[in-house]
């Protein structure tokens, strides 16, 4: 592109002095700005690193943009040179020197010639025009360096910030594992036998892909800030490996509780063994008041009670077998099993000692209340009463005798507490109720 005359107006020396000055502060700061990239952490490792994906691909476009931008910077203080050398010519520019200085302030005066290799993969103002050189103003070319210092500096502060952040915490979690791994062969947890076996297999692969894809293309775990222009606005993406931190918390926890297995497996199993005991007992004491109500309490329906499930027996001695071999993963869940059921299993033996003495619970309650009515009787000076005594004898031998038919003997009892109230002077006994509630009618 060729240049007629000088952009604009002629500067005056004081507009001179002025753009030099700000272009020297610039030079200064860029100048400033490309050694901290040259001797970023993060770029250093780019250059040595075997990289993959799109990593591999931003941090070529990066290199070259690199080499673009010194390029640039080289033409910029070459002529920031010789705008100064013309400027220091004499202290009072002449018109011919202004009109130059106007022209290289100005005007599109640096060119910047670069090989197909250096530019090839960096962005160009012209969009990929394919030119070997460029012809720029300095304030075009500030601008340029600064679009492509931003650009640079964005892709290697967030690779060095995924490599800062994501590799230690995974050397970290995997020597969690590893120490989770030992502690879970020592207790029987391995792969195939148990799941959280199978779990640190997989968290093992995973962490160990997780690190290689890290240190190879850091930036597919990068996510940028939405709405942030800064370099390096985003954040480490952290979601496999949260994940994976969650589920060997989940083994920790599995592996404690195998490890309080194997601690209070002894005293669990003595402890099962009692409430079975109970159990057994519990139901022999049911089968026994059934056939001792089925003697003595007449016309009636007794339950059925079953004997003791011989599966529990089975699966305590079975659980007595892994805690000989040290199967504590598979005691575990069994132990846990085998607790619920035992409750549940002397619970029910409970309820059928209760439902079959029921007869005998009646009979008990029939007889403690005509023994009440007899001391009540006596306290009022009744006990030789003849009738009385017909009544009450009558009411005994019926709840003394077996088979004892019980609807009969509590009508017997009603009698006998109906012929009381009479001679008590108390109210009529109603036809059901106990001693308390129970009222006396006259005798026919």
């Amino acid at each position: 592109m060729g240049v007629t005359g000088p952009p604009g107006p002629v500067m005056d020396r004081d507009e001179v002095d002025r753009a030099l000055a700000r272009l020297g502060a610039e030079h200064e700061a860029i100048e400033t700005s490309l050694l901290a990239l040259q001797d970023h952490a993060g770029r250093r490792l780019l250059e040595g690193a075997e990289l993959t994906g799109v990593t591999k691909e931003r941090w070529t476009a990066a290199e070259a943009s690199i080499t673009l931008l010194w390029a640039y910077f080289d033409a910029y203080t070459d002529a920031l040179r010789s705008a100064r050398e013309i400027r220091s010519r004499r202290r009072w520019s002449s018109r011919e020197d202004l009109v130059e200085l106007t022209e290289l302030l100005r005007g599109e005066c640096v060119t910047v010639a670069g090989s197909a290799s250096a530019t090839a993969n960096a962005p160009t103002l012209h969009g990929g025009s394919g030119k070997l050189s460029e012809r720029f103003s300095l304030v075009t070319l500030v601008d340029r360096m600064n679009e492509l210092y931003a650009t640079s500096l964005d892709m290697v502060v967030a690779a060095d910030a995924v490599w800062s952040a994501l590799p230690a915490r995974i050397d970290l979690l995997a020597a969690e594992l590893q120490r989770t791994r030992k502690l879970a062969h020592s207790v029987g947890v391995r792969p195939g036998e148990h799941p959280a076996g199978d779990d640190l297999e997989r968290i093992t692969r995973t962490l160990t892909r997780l690190r290689e894809q890290a240190v190879s293309d850091p930036l597919a775990f990068w996510r940028p800030t939405q709405g942030s222009s800064a370099p390096g606005g985003g954040k480490p993406d952290t979601t496999v490996y949260d994940r994976e931190a969650r589920a060997l918390e989940d083994v920790r926890r599995e592996i404690d509780a195998v490890l309080t297995v194997r601690q209070d497996a002894e005293a669990r199993l003595v402890k099962l063994r009692d409430v079975l005991s109970r159990a057994d007992r519990t139901l022999a004491e049911a089968r026994t008041a059934r056939g001792e109500v089925l003697a003595k309490i007449a016309a009636t329906e007794v339950p059925v009670v079953s004997g003791p499930p011989t599966v529990l027996q089975e699966q305590l001695a079975t659980a007595a077998e892994y805690r000989r071999h040290a199967q504590w993963h598979r005691l575990s869940p069994l132990l846990e099993t085998l607790e619920q059921k035992a409750e549940d299993e002397l619970l029910r033996a409970r309820e059928s000692l209760t439902a079959v003495t029921q007869p005998l619970a009646v009979r008990a309650e029939l007889r403690g209340r005509l023994d009440a009515y007899k001391a009540k009787v006596a306290r009022h000076g009744l006990a030789e009463d003849p009738f009385l005594i017909e009544r009450y004898d009558a009411a005994r031998r019926m709840l003394w005798s077996a088979p004892c038919d019980l609807r009969v003997a509590e009508q017997a009892v009603l009698r006998y507490q109906r012929a009381a109230a009479e001679l008590l002077g108390a109210p009529r006994v109603p036809e059901q109720g106990g001693p308390e509630d129970r009222r006396g009618e006259t005798r026919s």
